[in-house]
Order: C-alpha cells, then sequence, then structure tokens
C-alpha cells in the first residue's frame, strides 16, 4: 500500500533550501515518490498545530519511504536541509480501498 510523508518544514536559510530541494527531487523521483503538496496555502481547522510549511510526498509504499529515509543519498542530503531548516515528519500507509 502507499505511504504518505508529512513534512511540517521551518526554512531557516532559503538560498541553502534551494540548494537541497535541487538535489533532493530527482532523488525522490528514482524512488518512485511524487510530490502530492508543497508548501501551498493551508489552514488549521482545529486544535493549536501551528504548521510552518507543510509538504505531502506519496511513495509506493512504507518500506519504500524507509529505505529512501534512511538510504545514503536522502542521509546525505539530509545534512544539508538540517542545516538550513528544521523538520518535523510523519509517515502514514494508506488504505487498501480495493476491499
Amino acid at each position: 500500500m502507499k505511504a504518505y510523508v508529512i513534512f511540517d518544514v521551518d526554512i531557516r536559510d532559503a538560498d541553502e533550501y534551494q540548494i537541497f530541494m535541487t538535489r533532493v527531487k530527482p532523488a525522490l523521483a528514482e524512488a518512485g515518490a511524487k510530490y502530492l503538496a508543497r508548501g501551498g496555502p493551508h489552514k488549521v481547522h482545529e486544535g493549536d498545530w501551528e504548521p510552518r510549511r507543510i509538504v505531502l510526498i506519496e511513495f509506493p509504499s512504507v518500506a519504500a519511504w524507509e529505505g529512501f529515509y534512511n538510504g545514503p543519498t536522502y542521509q546525505g542530503l539530509k545534512t544539508i536541509r538540517d542545516a538550513c531548516s528544521s523538520a518535523r515528519l510523519v509517515c502514514v500507509e494508506g488504505l487498501d480501498t480495493s476491499v
């Protein structure tokens, strides 16, 4: 089943973050992932969550996400990301809608 990764990102250095984005996009494509939302307007309807920049990425599976996240390519890129931003992220497995 597909997996959805939700990032809540606070960008401290936009120029450095662009370097990360330039490098992570092809790595995501190679992993079979695709962006579903990336930094568009958002509105909190309930609760006290104050998200900054929301990014939603679809992966073919949780295993694909974990392989990507823990792999050497992303871990190298994460060093760049961590230097210019902070993030909260969560992965959730999609539903089997064929049942």
